[in-house]
This record gives C-alpha cells, structure tokens and sequence, in this order.
C-alpha cells in the first residue's frame, strides 16, 4: 500500500540540524555580467540558507521531523527566523551579536553560467558557542540524528565539530558530518557516524589525487579503518555516489539531465539521506532517494532545493547496484 505523505510524517525519527554559519541566500539573473555598467536584475529571490538550514528544509519537505538549531543575529537573522518559520521548519535560534551573513547567487542567461560570492559570516563569541552547544542538548530529547553541516564561523575552533561529535555520542545519538577541509579532519578525528564528502574534499583528506573507483572507495576505507566513520556517503557529481561501510559499497547512477543549476545538490543529498535512513529505511534505498533529491536540486534555478514531487519521480531512474570490493 502506498504511503502518504501524512503517514511519513508519523514515521520518520526526529532528527536535528546544526548550522553555524547560517546564510540569507538572495539570488537574481541579469542578461549579461560585465564591469562598470549597471546590471539590472530580475526580481531577486530570498531563501534562509546554510548546510545545516537546507538539510532542514528538505527534510521538512519530504515529511520528516526536524528542529534546525541555527545562530542568528541582527536584521538578516530575523528574517532568515521569518523565512523558516513561513517554510513550516521549527527552529531553535540562538541569538547572537553579530548580523548574520548574505550570499549572493548571480545567473548570467546569455552564458548559463553562475556566480556566487560567498561572505565570511560573524565571529560568534566562545559564550555564544556554549549557548549553540546547550541548545543542541535541548532540541529535542533525543533525536536518532544530528546533522552538522556547512562551514564554521570566523574565530571558531577547528575541532568545533570534534567538540559537537563527543557531545553528540555521550548522549547516544548519531551524527551526521558535511564539511571540509581542518573542519572535517577534526571532526574525523573524534569519529562519526556518517560522513559525506565529495570527491574533491576525499582527495583532500588522502592527500593525493583519486583516479578511479578503486582509488575512491580506497580512500573512503582508509576513514573507517582509523574509526572516522562507521559510513562514507561519497558524492561524485555526473557519476552518481557511492555508499561505503566496511564491508559493502553501494553505487548509485544518477539519470542524465542538463543542470539549471549546482546550488543546494549536496544538502538535498544530505536531507533525503538523512530522511530515509531517519525512517528506518536500508542504505540503498537511502542512496536512490539521496541521488534523486541531489538532482531534483540541479533541476531548480537559482538557490532552489529539491522537492518531494521531484524526488519521488527522480527515484525509480537511479539505478543502485552493490560493487564487488
């Protein structure tokens, strides 16, 4: 029997999404982009953003529970808190002192091409950091899943994530790391349970150039056999994703399209992923409806997320298939 969407609410898990470096997201298209002259833009496009703030809005989309807790400051933090709360995403707000940051999304029709300028965000102040911290503890009781995702503020800790992946395993939960670069080293150091990088960010942390499918899934192993994750969710852009544990790895082939645009893919990856597997679903369906919702998000302009309608016809094309290593 077919399931509604009511009935998908009433089964998926709570899960909680931490952003720290929440974004208001503006996005236009202007003809064509060259230097000095005005540009003028078509009616821009507001949406709350950040890793952890898209990973809650999908989720909320597909019918599962959340509570995005998110720092917020300022005029653009109230209005992402707005933004939210008008999208059905309950929030947990902590204010901060500093406003919250604004990244531009720019379309050039002429070209096709984007531009995106992405601004550093404010410091956020070691109390406020604890006041991040606490309202995480007090999101929920205890969800089955944390999800960190995005970049840390100016000033944080770089083992800011390794701090939230102890807390988040004392209290038995299960975390879900999106990062890069000293971030997510740190946070592998202290161990997790899913991480998702792309290819570029898993060549970063083996330090040398990943050819191939032995080369990824290699890698990706190297991580589990040092305790960095029970999970590697890899995502390869055209070639699809993978799913690595330490004993099967499931790929998943995403169906030919022609991108309207990169912004939101991996965090409607990350949202659908985290859906399935909330709900108790198996690796490899979580995969398909991971791939699907990263497409679904590269068929929306601008800084558009995925929708369930879309992923839910996007599904049944991914072909996932378990590789013989």
């Amino acid at each position: 029997m077919a399931r509604t969407r009511k009935d998908r609410i009433m089964l998926a898990s709570h899960v909680v999404t931490l952003t720290l470096n929440p974004a208001l997201d503006l996005s236009a298209e202007v003809d064509r982009i060259e230097p000095i002259h005005k540009l003028r833009c078509n009616a821009p496009r507001r949406d709350p953003g950040g890793g952890g703030i898209n990973v809650a809005r999908v989720l909320r989309r597909l019918g599962g529970g959340v509570t995005a807790v998110v720092p917020l400051g300022g005029v653009t933090g109230t209005l992402i808190e707005t933004l939210l709360r008008h999208e059905g995403v309950p929030a947990a707000p902590v204010a901060i002192a500093g406003e919250t940051r604004e990244n531009i999304h720019i379309g050039e029709r002429c070209s096709g091409r984007q531009y995106r300028f992405v601004m550093p965000g404010p410091a956020l102040s070691p109390a406020e950091l604890d006041a991040v911290c606490k309202a995480l503890d007090l999101a929920h009781a205890k969800p089955d899943f944390v999800v960190a995702s995005g970049s840390l503020p100016p000033g944080a800790p770089i083992d800011f994530y390794a701090l939230i992946a102890a807390r988040v395993k004392a209290l038995g939960r299960k975390l879900i790391l999106d990062t890069s670069g000293d971030a997510l080293r740190a946070g592998l150091a202290e161990g997790v349970w899913l991480v998702k990088p792309n290819r570029r960010e898993l060549a970063e942390l083996a330090g040398k150039t990943l050819s191939d499918e032995a080369a990824w899934i290699g890698a990706a192993r190297e991580i589990l056999a040092k305790g960095g994750a029970e999970i590697v969710a890899l995502s390869l852009a055209d070639k699809g994703a993978r799913l690595i544990t330490k004993d099967t790895v499931w790929a998943a082939h995403a169906p030919p399209i022609k991108p309207a645009s990169t912004v939101g893919a991996g965090d409607s990856f990350v949202g659908a992923l985290t859906w399935v597997l909330a709900r108790g679903g198996d690796l490899p369906e979580a995969l398909r409806h991971a791939v699907a919702a990263g497409t679904a998000a590269l068929l929306s302009h601008g800084t558009e997320l995925c929708h369930a309608e879309a992923v839910e016809q996007l599904a049944p094309q991914v072909v996932v298939e378990k590789l013989p290593f």
